[in-house]
């Protein structure tokens, strides 16, 4: 049976080039969408490194105050406060809070290797596992043990540590940066699993946590994270924005829980995904209006060889089935083409860890499952049409 299609299709392979065209583009658009979307499941499932649960954000507006205008007592002032509200459980102060768009990165080498490593950075201060309910895989944290150190401590994720102390442990070893002709030293003190402070969407990437302490760091930060006690309702914002104005009332605070910042970001992130997804559906009805006039067109013109088959026995079954698997064949004939284009993004590794071998695996047996069950949707009717019609008719069909 499969032997007798081949035969017919490659007949008629004229006309059944612009049907496999037009399944070889609705292929190839699932396939985007379905890569997309299992990209983002993947990542989703993956850690991001902390627990936002119970943790608030509160973003310093200064105005046009220079950052070094900020006195280190003022750090002091609002931690001591702000932990007297009966609600507040801890406080730390960081460049920037989870779950935003901020990034900060940095070129660190390695004197010990000469790698040479672009990261993503964050300064905070001691309290921060803490607060964010961070967790180490080796090492400790920064905290007092480190005032007075010659070299500034910092937490690495797996990626630096792997990537800047290749074949050695990164516990103890020293690193540099250099910015408008300074250098300064960093020593690793600890390891984190992994830290993706714009949430599950984010794509893990090398990143580093350095120490903040307002007395001896010469940067400003402007974002106090607070962990609360659970269940503190939102209404706690105006007691907090009040204790806050009460150290600096010529600044603005914004403040908004973590898990609020995730839903904003999580729904930013997933736009683009759901656009395409809109975008890819009308495609698909136009394919699929397509494939079923063109199957209709090549079903009309074999009127004639339809009823010679009914005329010599064939019964209607058998003429729905060779209709359907027709175009199924048709359609893997044309998936496999695509195919064939397709596998050359990972193998080739175009589009790098995006299209890793599971999302391609994935989109592809989506893809596939989609297109086969468009294929034999608009093959259903021209393939019942067909297998009504009487033989005599069919026979002096003009």
């Amino acid at each position: 049976m499969l032997r007798h299609l081949l035969r017919l299709t490659w007949k008629r392979k004229s006309r059944n080039l612009m049907l496999s065209l037009e399944i070889l583009l609705a292929f190839v658009i699932v396939f985007g969408i379905a890569a997309f979307g299992l990209r983002y499941w993947q990542l989703y499932r993956q850690p991001v490194g902390f627990d936002g649960t119970d943790t608030w954000s509160v973003q310093m507006q200064m105005g046009e105050a220079p950052p070094k205008s900020i006195a280190p007592d003022v750090y002091d002032t609002m931690r001591r406060s702000l932990l007297e509200l009966p609600e507040v459980r801890a406080v730390t102060f960081a460049s920037y809070a989870p779950y935003t768009r901020s990034t900060w990165t940095t070129t660190f080498a390695s004197p010990q290797t000469g790698a040479a490593v672009q990261t993503n950075t964050i300064e905070a201060g001691d309290d921060l596992p803490e607060v964010l309910g961070m967790r180490l895989v080796a090492g400790r944290w920064f905290g007092a043990a480190d005032d007075g150190q010659d070299a500034r401590p910092a937490v690495v994720n797996r990626r630096v540590a792997a990537d800047m102390f290749p074949g050695r442990p990164a516990l103890g070893q020293r690193y540099t940066s250099t910015d408008y002709g300074v250098t300064r030293t960093f020593r690793v003190i600890g390891i984190v699993d992994t830290f993706r402070n714009q949430g599950p969407l984010m794509v893990p990437t090398n990143f580093v946590l350095m120490r903040f302490t307002p007395h001896t760091t010469e940067s400003r930060v402007r974002t106090i994270l607070l962990r609360v006690a659970p269940g503190t309702p939102r209404g706690f914002e105006a007691k907090l924005n009040e204790r806050l104005k009460a150290v600096r009332n010529d600044w603005g605070y914004q403040i908004a829980p973590l898990q609020s910042l995730r839903a904003s970001l999580l729904k930013e992130q997933l736009i683009p995904l759901a656009v395409a997804g809109v975008i890819a559906s009308f495609m698909l009805v136009m394919v699929a209006f397509g494939l079923f006039g063109v199957l209709w067109q090549n079903t009309t013109r074999r009127i004639p060889e339809i009823g010679l088959r009914r005329a010599i026995g064939a019964r209607a079954a058998d003429i729905y089935r060779q209709i359907v698997l027709e175009q199924l064949l048709i359609g893997s004939l044309a998936m496999g083409v695509g195919l064939v284009l397709l596998v050359q993004l990972p193998l080739t590794g175009a589009l790098g860890d995006t299209l890793n071998w599971s999302v391609f695996a994935g989109a592809v047996g989506l893809s596939m499952a989609v297109i086969y069950l468009l294929s034999l949707a608009c093959s259903l009717y021209p393939g019942w049409r067909a297998s009504r019609l009487d033989p005599a008719a069919a026979l002096h069909y003009e």
